[in-house]
């Protein structure tokens, strides 16, 4: 019988697998995304925040969801120095698939020409926790993370979903940000990307609401209040 566990250092390998398999459909179609994606959503928070990562086990051993983030992103971007040092430069497996940028003065743009993900723009913003979480692309990102200090991340793998998983993860979370003892502000945000707004309204049942500003850079931004 499937039930929710704490994350363990050997559900990696099956967490890297559910946030690529879950990917929206642009990032799915570049293969340095689906290379580069569990840098960026998934293996700073197993690294850095581990007692805050959740997993849905299938009952075997097996994880497949997961419920992860920070009760507090500046705490969590003030680490960040060690997941790039321990992780993207200090194993293998994270040189070879998430390149050095040649800079990080300026971030690229999202996309490049025909509309195909930049590889170089997941790289920078990997190495770079103030583009990947503090400011964003748009005016507002900044106002947005400091009134709600924690954030998550959920993904569920498809024969999992619609199952009331989704619920039970993130009361978890919620629990566990509560009992932390930092500052999560008012609450807790996520992105959700402007290919799944499908999903809004599964996050409106549990207690979220649109935040305005995403839909600037073509998300949606939504928040928790605690």
């Amino acid at each position: 019988m499937a039930f929710i566990r704490p994350f363990k250092p050997e559900d990696t390998e099956n967490a890297k697998h559910i946030c690529r398999a879950t990917l929206p459909p642009t990032l799915a179609a570049s293969p340095a995304a689906v290379r580069m994606a569990p840098y960026l959503w998934t293996l700073q928070f197993t690294h850095l925040c581990p007692q805050h990562c959740f997993v849905l086990d299938d009952g075997t051993g097996q994880a497949v969801g997961y419920v992860l983030g920070a009760p507090d992103v500046f705490a969590f971007a003030a680490a960040y120095p060690r997941y790039v040092d321990e992780v993207l430069l200090g194993t293998d497996q994270g040189r070879e698939d998430v390149p050095v940028p040649e800079q990080l003065e300026r971030l690229e743009g999202w996309f490049k020409e025909g509309g195909v993900v930049n590889p170089v723009a997941l790289a920078q913003m990997a190495f770079n926790v103030r583009w990947l979480v503090l400011e964003g692309v748009v005016e507002g990102k900044r106002e947005l993370v400091e009134g709600y200090r924690a954030m998550l991340h959920i993904d569920l793998l498809e024969g999992w979903q619609g199952k009331g998983w989704g619920r039970k993860m993130i009361e978890r979370f919620v629990q566990g940000v509560k009992g932390s003892g930092m500052n999560y502000g008012r609450g807790i945000q996520l992105g959700v990307a402007g290919e799944n707004t499908k999903v809004v309204p599964f996050y409106e049942k549990v207690g979220f609401r649109v935040y305005p500003g995403g839909e600037k850079e073509g998300n949606v931004w939504m928040v928790r209040d605690l």
